[in-house]
């Protein structure tokens, strides 16, 4: 255990080895890390467990009471969880994964990464720093999807819940939740190109560029048309569409050349280098006693809009598909071990209904109404079954709202927790 200072907070990191698979503690284990932000004086204050979105996304860096958690330590001690698989909890990459042998023998491993293993993983830091003492958790985006299997299979560790914008379906498979997104990707393609309309051939003119040539991202990747469209994720942001316009605005540096710095760009958006297990295990967030089976990838055919050859190119969202794994050099090694993962039929449930409309935990949620990752109609729906669950459905905000307005929202959720609001 070592501290250090910034303005305003003492940051002290733990490290606790867990086993990898919960069902075998006897086992292999893995490290996990999680940081814990106080505010000098304030040593008494209940302490606030946050589970980060993604999946495969490391906790925050703070630089003393930025964001969200400068808002957060008014009330709180802040851990910032780095879940398994990502940070300095031992890491999931390309080279992690193979040494594992065999694509058998990796997927398996890898079948040990999702929420259910990261709360047995909470469950044991809370226990070790805390004792009996119940935390809050705050859940944001996958996160909160962790928060709702958290009140399913351990609610005795929890204070209090706080979600924003991540509650997810309780039964909803993968096909189900591309159903409901996918139209919504395509309203935000619209509304950029309303927004935007010189962007309609710009984005045409890059297409029809990367269709007749061979266009390598700076590790090497094959940037093709079905990769550059996956830049549209960045639309479920607040900023995330005048960014693209900005890219796209000036790709060529010259007729017929892409200019480095825009692919330079592009790389930072669209590689996986940095979170291999996103493409890997996104759609497993979905996956309950069924295989998800590339179900973006099957339901994209059902909207021809995001034809790649249409005359007005919709990028995609929130989707991984089976080609990442073929021009993704971080991804390429583990393609088989992704192919065992999408046909995996086992995996176990990640809620438990039953246990949620029992639940005696205080849980608010901000639901964004144009959220366009994780459907509001599924959201509401979780929300109904989970007994005394609040809502705060609101169209003011996007997806990143904990990030960019964070006193707001955790003014108003923490107020809603507590009865006076």
């Amino acid at each position: 255990m070592s501290s250090f200072r910034h303005p305003g907070t003492v940051l002290t990191d733990h490290v606790l080895t867990v086993p990898l698979d919960h069902g075998d503690p006897a086992g292999e284990t893995i490290d996990i890390f999680a940081r814990a932000v106080v505010t000098p004086g304030n040593a008494d204050k209940p302490w606030l467990l946050f589970l980060q979105g993604g999946p495969g996304s490391a906790s925050p860096r703070p630089i003393g009471r930025d964001s969200w958690v400068g808002r957060a330590l008014d009330d709180y001690r802040v851990l910032l969880l780095d879940q398994r698989g990502t940070g300095r909890s031992t890491r999931v990459s390309r080279h992690s994964v193979t040494r594992r042998g065999t694509p058998e023998a990796q997927a398996e491993y890898l079948s040990h990464f999702r929420a259910d293993s990261i709360v047995r993983d909470a469950e044991l830091l809370r226990r070790s720093l805390l004792g009996d003492e119940r935390w809050t958790v705050l859940g944001q985006s996958f996160g909160g999807f962790c928060a709702v299997n958290y009140l399913s299979f351990a609610p005795e560790g929890l204070r209090e819940v706080l979600i924003t914008g991540g509650l997810p379906g309780l039964d909803a498979r993968a096909e189900d939740v591309y159903r409901a997104t996918y139209p919504r990707v395509a309203g935000r393609n619209e509304a950029h190109y309303d927004r935007y309309p010189s962007d309609v051939a710009a984005v045409r003119d890059i297409c029809a560029f990367l269709r007749d040539r061979d266009v390598r991202l700076p590790d090497g990747a094959r940037l093709t048309v079905e990769s550059f469209q996956t830049l549209g994720i960045a639309f479920g942001s607040s900023t995330g569409s005048h960014e693209l316009h900005y890219l796209v605005e000036d790709a060529f540096e010259s007729p017929g050349v892409l200019s480095d710095a825009f692919l330079a760009q592009v790389h930072a958006r669209i590689g996986f280098a940095s979170n291999p297990i996103f493409p890997l295990l996104h759609e497993a967030c979905y996956g309950q006693q069924n295989a998800t089976g590339w179900a973006a990838q099957r339901v994209r055919s059902e909207h021809p809009a995001f034809d790649a050859s249409s005359d007005v190119v919709y990028f995609t969202g929130e989707m991984t598909y089976p080609w990442q794994f073929d021009v993704d050099p971080a991804l390429t090694p583990l393609r088989e071990a992704a192919h065992l993962l999408a046909a995996r039929a086992s995996w176990p449930r990640l809620y438990d209904p039953a246990r949620l409309a029992a639940n005696e935990v205080p849980v608010v949620a901000a639901v964004y109404y144009e959220d366009m990752y994780v459907d509001r109609s599924l959201s509401l729906a979780t929300a109904a079954a989970i007994r005394g669950a609040r809502t705060w459905i609101t169209n003011e905000h996007e997806h990143d709202a904990l990030r960019v307005s964070s006193r707001a929202i955790l003014d108003r959720l923490i107020a809603m927790a507590r009865g006076d609001a």
